[in-house]
């Protein structure tokens, strides 16, 4: 019998997909179920299909897996912001570690064995230095605050987000009291009238810094008075932004800022420097996670005192910075004019006086550096997450460093570039998976590739 759309089926769990949802098998059929768990016993309805796969939806768990827990978060199930809040965090790990080993063997063809054991956070909550929250009304015409649900445009209300630190909810309080005093209009996507867009928020861990950056199609009125409440309210606030964002589009920001009280920027410290944080600017969210993270990579690039480090992929010069602040000499790329300044802005600010940065194509400027005949001791690598280019990868190699750290945000593309490498004399030494986003189904990889054979694993 073929299973059709609101059949209800009984299914067990079997594994979990890389978006997080769990994954059975009916009659020979791939069957993904969100909010499952492997060992679940569970029935599903059947609410799409598809000629080689079906989407489920639990109608009841029939025996629960040991690995379930209930969700700490009442939005858990209409929220789209985590996919592990109902497993316990050894099983979320668990499962992280087993994609890296999964897309490497099964993609890359390469041993499991090369993967070491994951690097879980201490605290896997409260841990989000950045927020973007969409506002919009409820269908009573109060404001609705929190996370888009999966899959669409749809606002849910979540008054307090457990992946981002208390600090956010007081300011969301505090806005949503200066809301309801004076009743600003909200954005509304399909008129394009209205004024509300977003709240974004950012949070410096170590100086304790933050910043309020409202998102908005103009300047909305009785800004005065919430500017008032929110330095009054919270101290550590020290920057209070209006962004500009009039377009009729789902970027969050627009091109334009205005400072309303304080700075344009914050302040933090990450392995030991000092980095400005401009709203714009890339910074990682997990500043722990981000700590181990870029620790491992220092270890894995092992630069020495005269070693010249090829930064590509550089964002604002973070990895770079930390690797070569002590040794070495430091070439950073990035396409974005804007995150070249900061990096720039971010040497002299620790008085590093080894790097210098280039605004360019990642591909287009390791392929002029390849021709120029540059060797670089170390070339580290953190592309988004289409991951690299054939091209960059021929001109990495044709550089012919002594080491590649790859630091990838997705193992399945991760998997592709180093078999790529390998091809071209530089196989993977070995890989640590850290886990930067805990309870959601991301998960980052820190990679080693050597021409050398004699790195122990």
């Amino acid at each position: 019998m073929s299973i059709q759309k609101n059949d209800s089926i009984s299914l067990t769990i079997t594994g979990m997909t890389a978006e997080g949802a769990g994954v059975g098998r009916y009659e020979g059929m791939a069957i993904f179920v969100p909010c499952s768990a492997p060992g679940d016993q569970l029935i599903a309805r059947i609410i799409k299909r598809s000629k080689t796969y079906a989407v489920g939806k639990i109608e009841q768990i029939l025996t629960p897996s040991p690995d379930r827990i209930v969700p700490d978060c009442p939005q858990f199930f209409r929220c789209g912001g985590c996919e592990f809040r109902h497993l316990r965090y050894e099983a979320e790990l668990r499962l992280k570690e087993q994609r890296v080993c999964d897309a490497i063997s099964r993609i890359g063809g390469f041993s499991p064995a090369l993967v070491q054991p994951i690097l879980g956070a201490e605290a896997p909550d409260r841990y989000r230095n950045k927020a973007q929250i969409p506002i919009g009304c409820q269908k009573d015409g109060s404001l609705c605050m929190g996370f888009y649900a999966n899959h669409s445009h749809r606002i849910v209300d979540c008054p307090d987000c457990r992946l981002q630190p208390g600090v956010f909810t007081t300011i969301q309080n505090l806005f949503r009291a200066w809301f309801e005093k004076y009743h600003i209009s909200i954005y509304e996507e399909v008129s394009g009238k209205g004024c509300l867009r977003h709240l974004y928020l950012r949070y410096a861990e170590r100086t304790g810094e933050i910043m309020v950056c409202l998102v908005a199609a103009s300047m909305p009125e009785h800004c005065d008075v919430l500017c008032e409440m929110l330095h009054a309210e919270v101290p550590e606030i020290v920057s209070i932004l209006l962004n500009y964002n009039p377009d009729k589009t789902n970027v969050v920001l627009g091109k334009r800022f205005e400072t309303l009280w304080g700075r344009d920027q914050i302040e933090d410290l990450l392995c030991g420097l000092r980095f400005s944080i401009a709203p714009a600017s890339f910074y990682q969210v997990n500043h722990a996670q981000t700590q181990r993270l870029y620790q491992a990579a220092a270890a894995e690039a092992a630069l020495p005192k005269d070693g010249l480090l090829l930064d590509l992929y550089c964002g604002t010069g973070t990895i770079g910075l930390t690797i070569a602040k002590d040794a070495g000499r430091l070439i950073g790329v990035e396409i974005v004019e804007s995150a070249v300044e900061n990096a720039q802005q971010n040497a002299r600010r620790n008085g590093i006086l080894n790097a210098e940065f280039l605004c360019m194509d990642a591909t287009k400027a390791a392929a002029r550096l390849a021709r120029e005949g540059l060797q670089p001791t170390v070339v580290t690598i953190d592309p988004p997450r289409k991951g690299c280019t054939p091209e960059v990868v021929s001109a990495i190699t044709a550089m012919q460093p002594e080491r590649i750290v790859y630091v990838s945000c997705d193992p399945a593309t991760l998997a592709r570039d180093l078999k790529q490498f390998a091809a071209l004399g530089y196989p993977p030494m070995r890989l640590t998976p850290v886990d930067m986003f805990p309870r959601t189904a991301n998960v980052e990889t820190v990679c080693l590739l050597s021409k050398a054979q004699t790195i122990s694993l």
